[in-house]
């Protein structure tokens, strides 16, 4: 069966593979880890489609392929061995990720010499190897290759640049005859692959996007009302606690059916206005980056059932365990900052929506209180809103009625009657 580069997101159309849990020959159980892959919103593992051994492995680590491109072959039990013309795809695609690969038939036609294959070797330059050509100026034909014939491999590229800096470094540099001392950066630290891919993605959706901020602040008594009542109850049974964001997502939901033009997403010159309303709820990796598992179909679903897998996606996204389809087709993204005492936070949109919520933390203040025996002063349960939108899609009064139609769900629905459904 063939192992495909899945759709990791709506607008994704790549992703580079950066590990192999297994090589050829190995045995592979129906989804156990096979393999990383890394895109410009998310790395994760993808488990294996069946169990069998792994036959061909045709997309090697650090090479980027397109989505439904063939990235290896995995041969299931009474599945006859490879061809012998699979057999040669498999060794050349082994040599270039770096796994070993069973030795070719006796009747197979006899190397060239390494010479040879070099001097035609551009043509055979991996994806990935060509583009740190490019990103730092190399020619290939100075780096030396440790891969099959003499091909040059990842690892090769990322040593001779290493050395190459090193190098460099130990060049005496001419001096001016007053010169003036300038301290080197300290503990500058080059950006990690996710980290550099969060912050593409960031830069495009700034660039892309006409940003408009607006905040309202809400009353959450009558949601820290029915936590206190299940509170301790529903941590006992479920194990975790039951927090304000699960509440604020239903409050969303209903907002979102009120005002289904901020439940959109832009392909180029087109806006498609979405009949499912699909929450991305950003989780933070440990401050290495961010994944945005999506809960689908909100409204359909009771409290509890929100709660519980906004929970599980949380979980499983923080250990790598997410599924390809649980990280698409959202519609309108969540990102709760809450937790660690924000005031007013600008989130930038997830793109190609249209509008992103960042929840703040909500802390007790004195408000107004308005009685039919006039005004008091009393102390609540306040919490900040604040609303990114593509001002493309809507104007501020569109974006602004659905802000104040979730602050209303949010202070006046009968939440302990939601929780006990």
């Amino acid at each position: 069966m063939d192992v495909i580069m899945p759709q990791l997101g709506e607008t994704v159309a790549e992703g580079i593979v950066t590990r192999w849990y297994k090589k050829v020959g190995d045995s592979v159980k129906a989804d156990e880890t096979l393999f990383d892959v890394e895109t410009d919103k998310v790395s994760t593992e993808i488990p294996a489609p069946v169990g069998g051994v792994v036959a061909e492995i045709l997309i090697g680590e650090g090479v980027t392929a397109k989505v439904g491109a063939r990235l290896a072959v995995i041969r299931e039990a009474g599945v006859a061995a490879t061809s012998p013309a699979a057999e040669a795809a498999l060794h050349d695609a082994a040599a270039e990720s770096g796994h070993s690969a069973p030795a070719a038939p006796a009747a197979s036609a006899p190397r060239r010499p390494v010479e040879a294959v070099r001097g035609r070797s551009q043509d055979r330059l991996s994806p990935v190897v060509r583009r740190l050509c490019a990103e730092h100026r190399l020619d290939y034909r100075d780096i030396p290759g440790t891969g099959r014939d003499g091909r040059i491999t990842r690892e090769d590229m990322m040593n001779h640049i290493a050395q190459r800096g090193t190098a460099r470094a130990a060049v005496p540099v001419a001096r001016a005859p007053a010169p003036v001392a300038v301290p080197a950066p300290q503990g500058a630290q080059p950006l990690t692959s996710l980290r550099k891919r969060v912050a593409e993605n960031m830069q495009k959706s700034w660039t892309t996007a006409p940003h408009v901020l607006q905040v309202v602040e809400a009353d959450f008594s009558r949601i820290d009302q029915a936590r206190r009542d299940v509170g301790a109850a529903w941590k006992a049974r479920e194990g975790f606690s039951l927090t304000y964001l699960p509440f604020i997502a239903r409050a969303v939901s209903i907002a979102l059916g009120k005002y289904p033009r901020l439940n959109s997403s832009f392909h180029g010159d087109s806006m498609t206005v979405h009949p499912r309303i699909n929450l991305g709820i950003a989780v933070d990796l440990d401050f290495e980056g961010l994944m945005v598992p999506v809960v689908k179909d909100v409204p359909n679903k009771s409290l509890p059932q929100i709660a519980r897998e906004i929970q599980d996606l949380a979980t499983r996204a923080r250990a790598g365990k997410l599924r390809p389809d649980e990280l698409s087709e959202g519609t309108y993204t969540i990102t709760n900052n809450g937790a660690f005492g924000t005031v007013i936070t600008a989130p930038i949109i997830n793109q190609p929506q249209v509008a992103i919520l960042s929840t703040d933390a909500v802390r007790k203040k004195p408000v107004v209180v308005e009685t039919p025996e006039g005004d008091t002063i009393a102390i609540r349960p306040i919490g900040v809103l604040a609303q990114t939108f593509d001002h493309r899609a809507v104007d501020g009064a569109y974006a602004a009625a659905f802000l104040r139609e979730v602050k209303a769900v949010i202070e006046t629905r009968q939440w302990s009657q939601d929780l006990q459904s």
